[in-house]
């Protein structure tokens, strides 16, 4: 059906202490009407009145969650007929790990909406990921904010949402990772690159890691980097377009080294940097920098 008079909805749902506040935060500043936990059985109303017009509002961010008590049973419902009467939607869900979740209430001291009915934070995080499982599979961009850093996820989110520039193929995640503490599951591609110089093994750059510029200057040093990275960019320019031919929406790319701290960390920042060059979306995070 196509788009009708009215506003654009951007829907942010996920898990508690995924970073929604923070996303909508970002939608906010960028101009869109925000409304927190609107209760789903009123979208569709709500909609309607902006494509009546008189209030002059094209843009809305809805923040959706467990914490509304007909979430789960009505959103679904609500979205569907939202797309069925031509309104452009786009929604996201953001996630985390269970520990990171765990972790993020225990600093903040907040109480999870479901650690009341649950008894305990760990069995609530686990509780909402169980129950939201069927929201997850509607998301047109699925996001773990893990390693996220706040600036991360506000650009994430305006590249994808509000800028709207141009760019080919999927959405790029590149990781780093150490071998020792086990391989990231869900990667598409994975290198190696522990045949690089360990800057482990020098003392001024042991405790350390691969976001230091030290460490990078070090390694970017190094002829057989900087080969590396000129291949890999060849390659992955070569496997781009056909992705994008494709209609692959999201890309994993490993990269790995003995502990995750120093070689990885350079070379998935420079990658990212060459990617995002040619115009491709792209987050570069470190599973184990701090491991060691």
């Amino acid at each position: 059906m196509p788009e009708r008079k009215g506003a654009r909805f951007v829907f942010i749902t996920g898990l508690s202490g995924s970073g929604k506040t923070l996303a909508m935060k970002a939608l906010e500043d960028a101009g869109f009407f925000c409304v927190d936990n609107l209760p789903a059985k009123l979208i569709l109303s709500f909609a309607e009145l902006t494509a009546q017009g008189g209030e002059n509002i094209d843009r809305v961010a809805i923040a959706a969650d467990i914490r509304e008590r007909g979430f789960l049973k009505d959103f679904p419902d609500a979205h569907r007929r939202l797309e069925e009467r031509g309104f452009p939607t786009t929604l996201i869900f953001l996630e985390a790990r269970n520990e990171i979740l765990v972790r993020r209430f225990s600093e903040s001291r907040r109480p999870h909406p479901l650690q009341e009915r649950e008894g305990s934070l760990a069995e609530a995080v686990k509780a909402e990921e169980r129950d939201l499982s069927p929201i997850r599979q509607l998301a047109d961009k699925v996001v773990d904010t893990s390693d996220m850093t706040v600036h991360e996820l506000r650009r994430y989110v305006l590249e994808q949402v509000v800028e709207e520039r141009p760019v080919s193929g999927p959405s790029i995640h590149v990781l780093s990772f150490g071998y020792k503490y086990g391989v990231p599951p869900g990667a598409d591609l994975m290198f190696d690159v522990r045949f690089l110089p360990n800057p482990y093994f020098e003392s001024e750059l042991r405790e350390k890691d691969g976001n230091d510029p030290s460490v990078e200057e070090f390694l970017l040093a190094k002829p057989a980097t900087g080969e590396l990275l000129d291949r890999l960019d060849e390659f992955l320019g070569y496997l781009m377009p056909h992705y994008a031919m494709e209609g692959k929406a999201n890309l994993t790319i490993a990269v790995g080294c003995t502990g995750g701290k120093h070689r990885s960390v350079v070379i998935a920042n420079q990658l990212g940097e060459r990617l995002r060059a040619a115009r491709h979306r792209v987050k570069v995070s470190h599973r184990d920098n701090e491991n060691e």
